[in-house]
């Protein structure tokens, strides 16, 4: 599971996510990349899953690079507590994704295998998705 190593403060506020990708929005080290077409949170356990299917898809041929990790904490509250006594405990993390960056890169692989290697992480992930070539 990706989560950061320390962290400055436990728990942050859920932020505004607006704007696009300004950084990480080209193919920079493989030929291939996986790209968001809308603003959304991406957890640890979909960054996994989408990872998970890319080396099976691919036959673990090629390389990959993730180029997301999840930095924020998310909290939840238990189930049947009542409002108030504060913020909730750390549920898992959360990548914050903006429309245009890059999820993904994949290289030494032919055209078709990274498309369907990526259609199927696609949907694996909580955002709309496209394949981009460098």
């Amino acid at each position: 599971m990706l989560q950061p190593k320390k962290r400055k403060y436990r728990k942050t506020f859920r932020g505004k996510n607006r704007g696009i990708a300004l950084r990480g929005n080209t193919v920079s080290f493989g030929e291939f990349g996986i790209q968001a077409l809308e603003h959304g949170w991406v957890s640890d356990k979909q960054i996994e899953a989408a990872r998970k299917k890319i080396t099976y898809a691919t036959k673990k041929a090629g390389k990959y690079w993730i180029r997301v990790f999840p930095h924020k904490p998310i909290t939840s509250k238990p189930v049947g507590v009542k409002m108030g006594s504060g913020k909730g405990d750390i549920k898992g993390y959360v990548a914050v994704v903006k429309p245009g960056q890059v999820l993904f890169e994949l290289g030494g692989v032919s055209e078709l295998i990274a498309k369907q290697a990526f259609t199927k992480a696609g949907h694996k992930l909580s955002v709309k998705t496209i394949m981009i070539s460098k």
